[in-house]
């Protein structure tokens, strides 16, 4: 099994660090072809409402014809993608390109349920919980990667290059799948679940008024957290004239604190504090980062908005997802934990399609703004679970 889950770290580095590459790059790409704030970040949402609407698919394929061959036909898929972006030369290009690598994105659900067959009941947990630090680390290394390989100028940056490297990682995580991953759900394995019924997410939420209101709080700290993560690069162009390089030196400074704090400080302070406890902190810190990014009167203040940001939402997202775990038995914790993470994946559709249009309507400052106001009230949205 360790030999397994070693290849499968790899596979999740490998895979999101061709992904996050290419995050600093695609708003000045659209930027270049003339595209206003207001759809530019619409493009970028594109990519989650079609991996919304892909999703339910790619899980039945997987349960039906295994998880190997999903990893690598949505690697494939992903690979086309982005040598699709690298050559774009206007918007229908580059949005086909952003529409297809959401359509072909099971390769992480897959990777998750990968390491789900592979680990006894015990170990569930832990094994998941290094997925999800492989995942951190590639998306951590992707963004600064990116800029560095496009450029510092934003008026003659390098799309092309990144986007190759992306698709090459993307055939490098293909040979990792077809050499060192064996099949995990086998016909015998995919027999004896076919008769396990199942439950749909909205049935779950209201079976469990507790993990509705978690789900409830996470999609507002993720809703801002995708209005961030769509605008920060057009509002550091414009408020700063950073090229991709810095913003994705940027990305960096926010992307580490929350790795560092999902890697071990959360394993140090949840016994302490208490993982409700531990989430609302998350919150408080993470609008403090929001509100000073969006005062920011220099670039030393926005650094420490964006640190803020990092540590916050290190603390809140494995805390919630814990406290979502509780609500959980032995044989749904599937089932549970996918409605809840359906709340983040459906804020992560909603933020881009509105943080352009707030920053056009109502200025630089207020999509930062607007995101703490909405991400407050899930501090008290989680001291209601704490209570119950």
């Amino acid at each position: 099994m360790r030999r397994r889950l070693a290849a499968l770290f790899g596979f999740c580095v490998i895979d999101m660090l061709g992904f996050g590459i290419l995050i600093p790059l695609v708003p000045y790409m659209a930027d270049r072809f003339g595209v206003p704030p207001q759809l530019i970040t619409p493009i970028l949402g594109s990519y989650s409402l079609c991996q919304l609407l892909a999703a339910p698919l790619w899980g039945r394929l997987s349960d039906r014809y295994g998880r190997r061959p999903i990893l690598m036909s949505s690697l494939a898929g992903a690979c086309v993608s982005y040598l699709l972006l690298g050559c774009a030369r206007n918007i229908g290009w580059l949005l086909a390109s952003r529409i297809l690598a959401g359509l072909m994105a099971g390769n992480i659900a897959a990777a998750f349920a990968y390491a789900s067959d592979v680990s006894p009941p015990e170990k569930r947990a832990a094994t998941l919980g290094l997925i999800g630090a492989a995942i951190g680390v590639g998306f951590t290394l992707g963004p600064p990667l990116g800029g560095v390989l496009s450029g510092k100028d934003p008026a003659r940056a390098d799309f092309l290059a990144p986007a190759l490297v992306s698709a090459l990682l993307s055939v490098l995580a293909i040979l990792l799948v077809r050499f060192a991953l064996p099949e995990s759900h086998t016909a015998e394995h995919r027999r004896l679940h076919a008769g396990e019924p199942r439950r749909g997410a909205l049935r779950l939420l209201r079976e469990r008024p507790a993990l509705a209101t978690l789900a409830a709080a996470t999609l507002l700290v993720t809703y801002s957290q995708s209005i961030l993560e769509s605008i920060f690069a057009i509002f550091a162009m414009h408020r700063y004239g950073f090229g991709p390089r810095t913003v994705g030196l940027l990305l960096f400074a926010a992307a580490l604190p929350a790795l560092v704090m999902q890697g071990g400080a959360v394993r140090i302070l949840a016994p302490r504090l208490g993982e409700a406890r531990l989430a609302m902190c998350g919150v408080f810190v993470y609008v403090a980062g929001l509100v000073i990014l969006g005062e920011a009167p220099a670039l030393e203040a926005a650094i420490a908005g964006l640190v803020l940001c990092g540590i916050g939402l290190g603390a809140y997202n494995p805390s919630a997802f814990a406290l979502a775990s509780k609500q959980s038995r032995s044989h749904d914790r599937g089932a549970v934990l996918g409605a809840y993470a359906a709340s983040a994946s459906l804020a992560r559709v909603i933020g881009p399609f509105t943080s352009g249009p707030i920053y056009a309507l109502l200025g630089a400052a207020a999509p930062f703004l607007i995101g703490a106001c909405v991400t407050l009230p899930a501090a008290w949205l989680v001291r209601r679970v704490r209570g119950t």
